[in-house]
């Protein structure tokens, strides 16, 4: 049995490895996602449950409703840090299965071939880059404390606008993964590859704007 389970936990141990690598190396991790198998899809399961979920907080954190959490009187720091992992996890959650089947519908169009399951991993992998956004909140607070949350705080400023600029490039580079992905794993033109990744962009913005408008 040891032997038996061996493999598949190297197998797990180098997905893991390829999570940090997707932001130096893109075109390495997203060769690897070829593989379509059951077994490769299942050592990928677990970094690709911790990239949406933290990618998905990092989004929501990225939100309008996010600078305004403690307007409201009955909100506190613990709301707010449960407010972010559960919208969080919704988001990123909607965003993954929303994004694939997005992309599973623009590469059947193209001519490409592949399943829901592998676009969804080359969607999730291509997030990588706004998990970042997430590290730099220890930083916002650092510099802002809660006006983060609050309308007409003091990252309302220069110093916000450098944070919300960074955030903004954080996303362009994980469209630009999204790209590199595509291409990689189809063999693709560079211009069916951002065709297939723009379709995506619009689509995975439209679901979680009407998601927030209805909230």
């Amino acid at each position: 049995m040891i032997e038996a389970t061996r493999p598949t936990r190297q197998d797990e141990g180098a997905w893991w490895l390829r999570v940090p690598l997707a932001l130096i190396a893109p075109r390495q991790v997203f060769g690897a996602l070829r593989d379509d198998s059951d077994e490769a899809a299942e050592a990928r399961q677990e970094p690709l449950a911790a990239i949406v979920l933290l990618a998905g907080m990092a989004g929501v954190l990225m939100t309008s409703s996010a600078g305004r959490l403690l307007d409201r009187a009955d909100y506190d720091g613990l709301v707010v840090l449960v407010w972010t992992i559960a919208g969080g996890a919704l988001n990123g959650i909607g965003a993954y299965l929303v994004g694939g089947g997005a992309l599973y519908l623009a590469a059947s169009f193209l001519g490409g071939l592949g399943s829901y399951r592998r676009a969804r991993h080359i969607v999730g992998f291509a997030a990588v880059p706004i998990v970042l956004a997430l590290a730099l909140w220890p930083v916002r607070l650092g510099v802002f404390g809660g006006d983060g949350f609050r309308s007409g705080g003091s990252d309302d400023g220069a110093a916000g606008a450098v944070f919300d600029a960074v955030d903004a490039a954080l996303v362009a580079w994980s469209c630009v993964l999204l790209a590199i992905g595509v291409r990689v794993v189809h063999g693709w033109t560079w211009r069916r590859a951002v065709a297939a990744s723009a379709f995506v962009a619009v689509v995975v913005v439209l679901a979680l704007a009407r998601g927030y408008a209805i909230v």
